[in-house]
């Protein structure tokens, strides 16, 4: 049982770090481009680009404000529910505490860039037919992903649960 737990932390603890570090590389590369160029402004297709914006808000630039009070109160807002999402990921099974990693590898990579550059680099375009999506970078990818395959295990083990009945 011991031996299990340990396992369940580790393998939790190396899908954070590889989350939080993945982020962490394709930030310090697109910063390296505008270190260079000066701009970020990349046309890979015609559904992807990359192109920089900094982003004082949360998920989707909502609340971006230049308020230092409101900023501050979300970044503590962030910081608590990284604890309790900490916690759940103890607590959960298996395959739920995985994915709540993710997440949390996610989340503290854009808590890093709150933290450090008072701002969170985003920089993936998708775009269809001129229509835009919001700016995102790889750590909201993983936290996105996190959630989608956490609210589908729900669906998953709840309908085993019935089935149990």
């Amino acid at each position: 049982m011991e031996n299990e737990k340990l396992n369940k932390l580790l393998i939790g603890l190396a899908l954070l770090i590889i989350c939080f570090a993945l982020d962490r590389l394709t930030k310090i590369y697109i910063l390296d481009i505008l270190i260079d160029s000066g701009n970020v402004d990349i046309y890979i297709n015609k559904y992807l680009n990359f192109y920089l914006v900094w982003n004082t808000g949360i998920g989707f630039g909502l609340f971006s404000s230049e308020n230092s009070l409101f900023y501050n109160l979300f970044t503590l807002i962030i910081v608590i529910i990284n604890l309790v999402i900490l916690y759940f990921a103890f607590i959960e099974t298996k395959i739920k505490s995985f994915f709540l990693m993710i997440i949390l590898g996610g989340s503290l990579g854009n808590l890093f860039d709150r933290l450090y550059y008072s701002a969170v680099p985003d920089f993936i375009d998708l775009n269809y037919a001129g229509y835009h999506w919001f700016i995102f970078n790889v750590a909201d990818i993983f936290i996105t992903i996190g959630i989608i395959c956490l609210i589908l295990s729900e669906f998953i083990f709840y309908k085993k649960k019935d089935e149990k009945k």
